[in-house]
């Protein structure tokens, strides 16, 4: 069985042995695919240095978290963009809505988002949206760009049932990362509701907490 982290920054680690280490208890559990979400012009680098090391292994992606969207927007996602010539790349991501940290640059959030979805469509490539506290921002976004080019996935989806059907039916899987195994975190009595052909798995490492290994995942998703 091919394992997949559909989701991991593992490339922030800059500490060569660690580094190695971390990836090789990657291989040691069967994960022998990592792919990697740019955030800002800084990581192309840092991914590109992991994809370098472990070609087999690792598939970038390039995109702008929306975190990382302020007044230079543009001029950074055209950099960004200008980096594909050097290399292969598998989706364009993480991009979204953040409104958790900064509401303030709500306007360029969904203009970046946005300009990097046409981007994506003109590539015929997936994108990993980033959702945090603005799943009625994105979703708006979602519609109005909606047609057969645009498809990907939800990155650390936490919505409600009704929001999980929604991403489905605009054509995106639901990234699943630890929060799934916690007691209280609810997203175990959602995705049962779905067929597992619409899951993917994910670490988000190092931001999320780690699967709890005293839950049964598969129970969980069953």
């Amino acid at each position: 069985m091919i394992l997949t982290d559909t989701h991991t920054h593992l490339y922030y680690q800059d500490d060569n042995e660690k580094r190695a280490a971390l990836v090789q208890r990657c291989v040691d559990s069967n994960i022998t695919r990592l792919f990697l979400p740019n955030v800002d012009v800084d990581s192309i680098a840092q991914i590109n240095r992991l994809v370098a090391e472990y070609p087999d292994m690792c598939y970038p992606m390039l995109g702008m978290h929306p975190c990382s969207v302020k007044e230079d927007w543009e001029a950074e996602i055209a950099i960004i963009r200008d980096s594909k010539k050097d290399s292969t790349i598998y989706a364009i991501g993480e991009i979204g809505i953040d409104l958790y940290w900064d509401k303030t640059t709500l306007d360029i959030q969904v203009q970046a988002f946005k300009q990097q979805i046409a981007w994506a469509k003109e590539l015929k490539l997936p994108i990993v949206i980033h959702c945090r506290e603005a799943f009625n921002e994105v979703f708006a976004v979602l519609e109005e760009e909606k047609d057969a080019d645009l498809f990907g996935i939800f990155h650390c989806f936490t919505g409600n049932a009704e929001q999980a059907q929604r991403a489905i039916d605009l054509g995106f899987y639901l990234g699943i990362g630890g929060v799934v195994t916690y007691k209280n975190g609810g997203l175990d009595k959602i995705l049962p509701q779905f067929d597992l052909s619409h899951i993917v798995l994910e670490t988000d490492s190092p931001y999320l907490s780690p699967f709890r290994t005293e839950v049964n995942l598969m129970r969980v998703l069953i």
